[in-house]
């Protein structure tokens, strides 16, 4: 979408150098500059983007610290089985 204010900005561009009255120079030129910008703010959009993080997608600090009690918990039952095997069933 943003490629069709270039495309807009370019052909005001254009009006401005081929006409002969001055009022329409002017509104040409005002027209250009501002589509120009609406180019650059929609290709600045597109490649680097200002959009904020979701915070709804961020974990609450409680839910990260149940989060890491059961890690820990999962890693020393991990811990402990590798120190005590099970014995073997006969």
């Amino acid at each position: 979408m943003h490629w069709l204010y270039l495309l807009l900005a370019l052909g005001a561009m254009l009006l401005a150098l081929t006409t002969v009255h001055g009022w329409l120079l002017v509104l040409s030129l005002l027209a250009a500059v501002a589509l120009s910008v609406a180019w650059i703010r929609g290709w600045y959009q597109e490649r680097i983007g200002d959009n904020q993080r979701d915070e709804s997608a961020m974990i609450d600090p409680l839910e990260l610290r149940r989060l890491r009690e059961l890690a820990e918990a999962r890693k020393r039952e991990a811990a402990a089985q590798t120190r005590d095997p099970a014995p073997p069933s006969a």
